[in-house]
């Protein structure tokens, strides 16, 4: 049985240098984050000259649109959070190589050089904010890609045609076991009228996988002399873009409303299940929501749930993305109304295996070309 590695490749546009991943797709386990492990491979006249070329793993997070940038603002940072001079070598690998970067080196020869870049323990996961269907220019978000240039020093203003990039994306994936079942009991007494109005909402389990329906258990007690008209259930995604001071959002992604079983009198009693499924196709038009990070060509879905070891340790640049569910009692005008919230998690499960077994020892290159990231400027 012999493994076969799926490659991605890419070139620079004068052909001189070309960057090998064996993935674009790097997990936060939030006990730590897979490193980026490639190769490059320099053309001989390079090698010869002693050209020398530097490598990056960059994170570009842009927070307003492209076509607002106007009399020198700029809404984009780019934090690099690796910049390390690849060739000639000036350190001594520290890192086993992997399995995927010793067949490289094997197959392309003596011009191939290995390079493994480690996220930060705080890099924010990818995320990209939905843009209008009039809006031009690079999405709102967070982002990430590997840079690979020749330069004289590690700060040149870099040549397109001496430049390869490569989009990669820092992502989570679901835990495998389930947490505490989402269970809330909210009442509602009223001024100068006897008795009380409860509301107990109960979610069927905490973590969700995307595509998956919520069920929502609804009990109403009315011990109170209020009447309620109507039941309401919405889901909201709350973003939280944690370098604005009040850069906190929700939006509505899914909700159904329902008079069956109403009105509930005074001294009744009602028990409902309601169904709501958060996804994307409702909401393709919907300009600001959170969906995940995206490479080219590949369908997006809504962004996952960020995990945090703990809820101070978040980077500056980073977006924070939440679910909840929400259930409403409409009273009248005069009585206002009931309402209690639930958090949830909504997240991708994890593949159960990134390599395809097969019967040929071979490396499966992709070549990757539609990448079209700004130059960074020094």
């Amino acid at each position: 049985m012999v493994v076969n590695f799926k490659v991605f490749k890419k070139c620079s546009p004068n052909g001189k240098i070309s960057i090998y991943l064996g993935k674009r797709d790097y997990i936060d386990y939030l006990s730590g984050i897979e490193p980026v492990d490639g190769v490059i491979l320099l053309d001989q006249d390079y090698v010869n000259t002693g050209r020398k070329i530097w490598g990056q793993l960059v994170c570009s997070f842009r927070y307003g649109r492209e076509e607002d940038e106007v009399m020198g603002l700029n809404f984009q940072k780019d934090l690099y959070l690796v910049s390390e001079q690849l060739f000639p070598t000036t350190k001594k690998t520290e890192d086993n190589l992997t399995r995927l970067q010793e067949r490289l080196l094997r197959k392309l020869g003596p011009n191939a050089i290995p390079f493994t870049f480690k996220f930060p323990q705080t890099a924010p996961s990818s995320v990209t904010l939905q843009p209008s269907e009039d809006e031009a220019g690079e999405p709102c978000g967070v982002s990430y890609y590997i840079k690979i240039y020749s330069g004289d020093t590690e700060t040149d203003v870099t040549h397109k045609r001496s430049t390869v990039t490569i989009g990669i994306r820092k992502i989570q994936y679901a835990p495998t076991k389930q947490g505490r079942q989402p269970c809330t009991v909210v009442k509602k007494d009223f001024l100068l009228s006897p008795g009380e109005l409860e509301l107990e909402v109960t979610l069927d389990k905490q973590l969700y996988h995307h595509g998956e329906r919520i069920a929502v258990n609804v009990c109403v007690r009315n011990n109170s002399n209020k009447v309620v008209k109507k039941i309401k259930a919405l889901v909201q995604q709350g973003i939280d873009v944690v370098i604005f001071q009040n850069g906190q959002f929700r939006t509505v992604i899914d909700a159904v409303e329902t008079q069956d079983g109403c009105p509930i009198n005074p001294g009744s009693n009602l028990t409902k299940v309601l169904y709501l499924k958060p996804d994307l196709e409702n909401n393709k038009h919907r300009r600001g929501i959170a969906l995940d990070g995206r490479l080219k060509r590949e369908e997006s879905e809504l962004a996952s749930s960020t995990l945090l070891l703990s809820p101070d340790v978040r980077d500056s640049f980073g977006i924070v993305v939440s679910y909840a569910v929400k259930v409403k009692l409409y009273l009248g005008a005069l009585s206002g109304e009931l309402s209690a919230e639930l958090p949830f998690i909504l997240m991708r499960p994890k593949p159960m295996d990134r390599i395809k077994v097969v019967n040929e020892d071979n490396l499966e290159v992709e070549n990757t070309t539609e990448e079209k990231v700004k130059p960074i400027s020094s």
